[in-house]
């Protein structure tokens, strides 16, 4: 598929973290880069479809989102001092061994040694925020309330990303005909939609929107809160081993105060990793970046501004010689959602938020594809502590 006029070459990387959204038909892609940018799209479907309808999609993203999103350089605050030599085959190591087992889309079992791993890198990340920033530990709930989405603007900026919880609507005969569906078809219910009709909630994309809701409408003094727990995101196509997960465990810190206050503890918090990597002997980098926006005409301001105003620095983990993952996000809030929750501070003066994430499933699998699957070649902490965990 032609595009009506080239992209801009600088905008590949763009382009390619959307295309599965176009359309769920699609199975694979190709860009055609040239001289002049990114003249054609080659898409692979699974299915018959309407190509004119197709292309029309095609079209809508990168008129919509892609074209007039302006270059921001980059800026990277970190390098690690360790090269970057990931092992490859890590991946089919672990299935091989059965340490993993894909259970579904984005879904995988892990076994004890893999668990025993990602609870010593999350303790040790649950340590710095507890001592160094007076952290307070939370444990939430999985569903979120679709109104604590909207009121954050997730809804209005990530929709690519929302899964929804439902249920049966609530009375004898829905149950009724779910069952005798159920029980007279061979292939059960087709389609159990038809029987529901309650979307209040929502599995949780990140951790921190729990918080806000959880501080709404308070006035709060100058704190940090952390909690571990389960997140989701619909990734599409865009599922890969365990570098991208439609489902996964997040360690989230949350900071709520003044405003040197929120980007004190950022910095802190920041620093007290990059020192921790260092010490685990892991290659790695911090620079400035930007979320997934999908909201039409407003996508390339808002990429632009968290870029320009330093809003968020992600963490990128080498876990083969041409990729790396982002394994975890320092962002700052301003006051987005002290006004969206109406949090305000006990003194008086203006609330602000920011908060970190680090994906505990990718922070292992990056230190795996770095040190390898045996414990024999982890850095002495890690082995010891896996050595205790097999008593």
């Amino acid at each position: 598929m032609a595009l009506d006029e080239a992209l801009p070459a600088e905008r590949e990387e763009d382009l390619r973290s959307r295309v599965f959204f176009v359309d769920e038909a699609i199975n694979d892609f190709s860009l055609s880069v040239g001289d002049e940018g990114i003249s054609e799209v080659t898409l692979v479907t699974g299915t018959p479809v309407d190509e004119s309808e197709l292309g029309r999609k095609l079209r809508r993203l990168v008129e919509g989102q892609l074209r007039d999103m302006r270059t921001v350089p980059a800026g990277q605050v970190w390098r690690s001092s360790h090269p970057a030599h990931p092992r490859p085959d890590v991946f089919e190591e672990l299935v091989e061994s059965g340490a993993v087992a894909e259970l579904g889309e984005g879904q995988f079992c892990l076994d004890q040694g893999f668990l025993t791993l990602m609870d010593y890198l999350d303790g040790r990340l649950r340590e710095i925020v507890r001592r160094r920033l007076s952290g307070r530990e939370y444990r939430y709930p999985t569903l979120l309330s679709v109104d604590t989405l909207r009121r954050a603007g997730y809804l209005s900026s990530f929709p690519q990303f929302l899964m929804f919880v439902t249920r049966l609507h609530g009375d004898v005969d829905t149950y009724s005909a779910f069952l005798n569906e159920e029980r007279e078809s061979a292939d059960g219910v087709r389609d159990p939609l038809r029987f529901c009709d309650n979307s209040d909630y929502c599995l949780p994309p990140t951790m921190c929107f729990h918080t806000y809701h959880q501080w709404s409408g308070k006035a709060v003094p100058s704190m940090v809160v952390t909690a571990r727990g389960k997140s989701f995101r619909f990734e599409s196509r865009y599922r890969r081993s365990l570098e991208r997960l439609w489902d996964f465990t997040i360690r989230e810190v949350v900071f709520l105060g003044d405003r040197d206050h929120v980007l004190t503890c950022r910095e802190t918090l920041m620093n007290k990793v990059f020192e921790l990597l260092t010490e685990l002997g892991m290659a790695g980098t911090c620079e400035l970046a930007n979320d997934l926006f999908f909201s039409g005409s407003e996508t390339s301001p808002q990429t632009i501004s968290q870029r320009m105003l330093a809003l968020k620095y992600e963490l990128r983990l080498p876990v083969a010689s041409d990729r790396t993952v982002a394994a975890g996000s320092f962002n700052f809030h301003e006051r987005l959602f002290t006004d969206s929750f109406d949090i305000r501070h006990v003194d008086g003066i203006p609330a602000y938020t920011g908060c970190a994430g680090f994906g505990l499933e990718r922070l292992a699998y990056a230190f795996l594809c770095q040190h390898g699957v045996a414990p024999k070649g982890w850095p002495r902490p890690v082995r010891e502590h896996h050595e205790r965990a097999r008593v």
